[in-house]
């Protein structure tokens, strides 16, 4: 592969996806691309750059882009988060939106599901203080293929051992197998999109928590800065946005203000001057 070739890989994996490829990356694409250039019966990278560029080679660049895409997700992902929605932001939530009886979340990077799903499980636990209430989970990822695998919800021994504590599991999913699929009733609560987070996505209409973690830092800073000014227009006022642990807004907005739950920091949309929160 010559490095116009690899160039142009990069410049087009930032295009579609916003990921960012360093000088140095070419061992990765060359692990991830030459499988869908076998697939197509090209001889190497060369040949899938010259593919790329003809007519007709959209579905090929899709397939790209789905292959360069990082897709790393597990149970829980870093625990802290999920305590925080539990404890502290969705007791918020059910007293500010008494009145509506109607919360909206959105997994803005779900990837195979495990987040979206980990949420539902949670919100499933503490159905009787739900009860009557409209809950909707929005799990959206750009790549059509993990996408596939989320709605299935089946997943390895590997995969729930990963953060999935053990009564969870016993619960909520079935053993077929080497395979464990989640309750169809989990499932049901999780609706997917795809969506990509570097284009408009204003019809998804407004969310009360956002989860949009471990994307951001794939980026470049003039693609976070879009994504989370979007995110902010997204949110209703007092809604909450949950990035990474490596992650934050430093250098990126200052729309948001800091809430202090424990441990950790989120970020949230301010209310309007006056406001407590509360429908009355």
């Amino acid at each position: 592969m010559t490095p116009a070739d690899y160039d142009y890989l990069r410049k087009l994996v930032k295009e579609r996806s916003g990921l960012v490829l360093s000088a140095d990356k070419q061992y990765l694409i060359e692990s991830r691309l030459l499988p869908v250039a076998r697939k197509i019966g090209a001889a190497g990278l060369a040949e899938l750059v010259v593919r790329l560029k003809s007519p007709g080679a959209e579905p090929l660049v899709v397939d790209v882009v789905e292959a360069m895409t990082t897709n790393e997700s597990f149970f829980y992902r870093d625990k802290i988060p999920f305590d925080h929605f539990r404890d502290s932001i969705l007791p918020e939530m059910i007293k500010a939106r008494a009145s509506q009886r109607r919360i909206r979340i959105w997994c803005a990077a779900a990837s195979t599901g495990q987040e979206p799903y980990s949420l539902a499980m949670i919100l499933r636990e503490m159905k009787e203080k739900l009860a009557g209430w409209r809950i909707a989970i929005l799990a959206t990822d750009l790549s059509a293929e993990v996408l596939e695998k989320a709605r299935a919800g089946i997943y390895s021994q590997f995969e729930v051992q990963r953060g999935l504590p053990i009564q969870m599991l016993v619960k909520y999913f079935t053993q077929t197998g080497d395979t464990w699929q989640i309750a169809p009733e989990i499932r049901a609560m999780v609706q997917y999109r795809p969506v990509n987070l570097l284009a408009d996505f204003a019809s998804l209409g407004g969310f009360d928590v956002v989860f949009c973690r471990n994307v951001l830092i794939y980026f470049d800073a003039g693609s976070r800065r879009r994504v989370i000014d979007n995110l902010y227009e997204r949110l209703t006022p007092g809604g909450y946005l949950l990035l990474g642990h490596s992650e934050s807004l430093l250098n990126l907005s200052t729309a948001f203000e800091l809430v202090h739950l424990s441990s950790d920091l989120v970020y949230r949309r301010p209310l309007p001057a006056g406001r407590d929160g509360r429908e009355r």
